[in-house]
């Protein structure tokens, strides 16, 4: 088993299959020594676990662990594109979007469930540029949706 495979694996998690897209876009698309992910939701099987607003109807340590997921299927969605993870250099930006209502300030901590794991999967490696911001909805109703860009070999 590769090296990022077997971290994500030791930290009880693994790689989904990369999720399918739900309109006309591709998951992942390379430039140069870049990967950008399309917008990844917190997708199981098929099924969004996270639904709503927070500050209404999500709790932050839902989406926060809803971030995670979605993480995870960018990172399926990366290797879909690269075909091994191990060839990821380093994790360059992550963008967080939090579906909340207007008076809702927490959205850095929902965001910290992606760049949480991203450290404990690369290390020093995994630090990155972040961006947070809330959004009046997202697409399905997801609570959170996350981006990720990364440099690979």
């Amino acid at each position: 088993m590769k090296k990022i495979e077997m971290i994500i694996k030791e930290l009880g998690l693994e790689i989904p299959e990369a999720p399918k897209p739900v309109a006309a876009y591709i998951p992942a698309k390379q430039t140069g020594k870049l990967v950008f992910t399309a917008g990844q939701l917190p997708m199981v099987n098929g099924e969004l676990i996270s639904k709503g607003l927070l500050g209404q109807d999500v709790e932050i340590d839902e989406a926060n662990k809803a971030a995670r997921i979605c993480t995870l299927n960018a990172l399926a969605a990366i290797k879909g594109v690269i075909g091994d993870l191990d060839r990821i250099k380093q994790i360059v930006r992550v963008v967080g979007y939090v579906a909340s209502v207007p008076t809702f300030t927490q959205q850095p901590a929902v965001v910290n469930g992606a760049s949480e794991l991203l450290l404990e999967i690369f290390g020093d490696y995994g630090k990155h540029a972040r961006s947070a911001v809330g959004m009046a909805v997202l697409p399905l109703n997801a609570s959170v949706e996350i981006e990720l860009t990364v440099e690979v070999e």
